[in-house]
């Protein structure tokens, strides 16, 4: 009996066990954006929230509603309690956040997907917090 499956197998379970484990702060502190800030990331983030985060943060982002009373007001970025560097935000989105946000990396959300929330996410932020527009030629394949 061949058992040549064993170790791809194993080396497989490992990289999957790994992929899934939680960042923390820090590590998340250091992670940088792979998508641009771009009129095209940004949409691609806006169809992806309306299909996963208006129940609890609102159409608009602001939490308006009781639905869930922790919800953040997303356009307020001094509201975060879990950080405002994309890292952070993404380590948020993926990873959870206390016991009202769901870990979206167990929702069939992509990296990509929720990189691209973390662009719209800063689409609603007031105008000087920001990050600069970049045109959509520049932006990186994903």
């Amino acid at each position: 009996m061949r058992l040549s499956w064993i170790v791809p197998a194993l080396l497989a379970l490992v990289a999957a066990l790994l992929m899934a484990a939680d960042l923390s702060q820090a590590e998340a502190r250091k992670l940088a954006n792979p998508v641009l800030f771009t009129k095209m990331s940004i949409d691609q983030g806006h169809v992806t929230f309306k299909q996963n985060c208006t129940g609890c943060h609102g159409e608009n982002g602001k939490a308006e509603k009781a639905i869930i009373a922790a919800a953040t007001d997303l356009t307020s970025p001094k509201l975060y309690k879990n950080g405002t560097t994309d890292g952070e935000i993404y380590r948020t989105i993926r990873d959870g956040a206390g016991d009202q946000m769901p870990p979206f990396k167990y929702q069939g959300l992509t990296d990509t997907e929720i990189w691209q929330l973390v662009a719209y996410i800063h689409s609603l932020w007031p105008e000087g917090s920001r990050p600069q527009l970049l045109p959509d030629e520049k932006k990186k394949r994903m």
